[in-house]
């Protein structure tokens, strides 16, 4: 099983490198629109975007989302997001754990204390596998890389996709619930880029979780990932899931507890605009994997990027910090 679950890490990456597996429909954002304010009365080297997540201080609301784990690459991925992640002051995410439950030797490979002693830090695994190990072992997957909290991963329609995918998700919540009330740590609910409804997210609260990650449609297509898999005729939910400002808005309606934006968030305006409806964080994955794979420079220089453009949209919208932000009047040209 170890070598089957090590042997997909790897497949996961490269076709992720190499193939379109991008959803066709967009994230939602382009729905939404900021009021150009002409006068701004602010000086941008004074613009402040900290804020705080779950208790801890990041230097911007960005989180690295998880990637990868269980491979060589996978170890050389983690480490240059973790220590780009520190310099910069922000979090991260280890991908699924899943393959260091069954090969404990793989536990280098998610290790990042190493390069990044200060930064919020997620294990990971599976929701469909909770019910498949004891409750400690999977508690351990924290302690052991020295992570702050865990990050459960809803991926029923991946799992559907996946030739060795777990169709059977009877009593999911119930485990979730269990493990939220054993730890000591926080559980965060997240998908992989399918959305998480409000209906879902509220079911998550009364379990336990104490943030969630709705990590929407628009993106990576974690379907269209398997299908280059197994070569499974998955086209009929290629496109399957809830776009991210949807399944943002939605969300924010319904509970009241953190949330990270994730899911196709590609641009800097896409960014301010989720801070702006009210998530705490926002998510990125896919646009950080191949600087991931070559150094934490490159990691480090295209979120510099990202950041340097996102004080010009709040310049733009006369904003010098989140709270002010979190103020501004939202158009919608669209229904969502």
């Amino acid at each position: 099983m170890s070598s089957l679950t090590k042997s997909r890490k790897g497949e996961h990456i490269r076709i992720c490198l190499t193939k379109d597996v991008q959803f066709s429909k967009s994230n939602g954002f382009e729905c939404i629109e900021f009021e150009h304010i002409a006068l701004p009365e602010i000086d941008r080297d004074e613009i402040d975007l900290s804020t705080k997540f779950l208790g801890k201080k990041f230097d911007y609301p960005l989180f690295i989302e998880a990637m990868t784990g269980g491979t060589k690459l996978g170890e050389r991925i983690n480490k240059n997001l973790a220590k780009a992640a520190e310099l910069l002051g922000i979090g991260m995410g280890v991908g699924s754990q899943r393959a260091m439950l069954e090969n404990h030797a793989l536990k280098k490979t998610y290790y990042v204390r190493d390069v990044a002693p200060n930064i919020f830090l997620l294990g990971n695994i599976g929701a469909v596998q909770l019910p498949q190990y004891k409750i400690d072992d999977i508690k351990n997957l924290v302690y052991e890389i020295d992570a702050d909290g865990l990050a459960i991963h809803l991926n029923p329609a991946q799992e559907l996709a996946q030739p060795e995918g777990d169709a059977n998700w009877k009593n999911v919540l119930k485990h979730i619930k269990i493990l939220t009330k054993s730890a000591k740590f926080p559980v965060v609910a997240k998908e992989v880029g399918h959305g998480i409804s409000g209906y879902v997210a509220y079911k998550l609260v009364k379990a336990g979780v104490k943030a969630i990650d709705i990590a929407g449609a628009g993106g990576t297509s974690w379907v269209k990932v398997e299908k280059y898999r197994g070569k499974k005729d998955v086209s009929h939910i290629e496109e399957w899931g809830i776009p991210t400002a949807e399944a943002l808005l939605d969300v924010l309606e319904t509970v009241n507890i953190p949330v990270i934006a994730s899911g196709g968030m590609r641009t800097a305006e896409d960014i301010v605009k989720a801070l702006s409806l009210g998530a705490d964080l926002v998510g990125m994955a896919y646009p950080l994997l191949k600087p991931a794979t070559q150094s934490w420079k490159k990691v480090k220089e295209y979120l510099e990027k990202i950041i340097e453009q996102m004080k010009d949209i709040m310049v733009l919208l006369g904003c010098k910090d989140l709270k002010e932000l979190r103020r501004i009047r939202i158009e919608y040209n669209n229904q969502l």
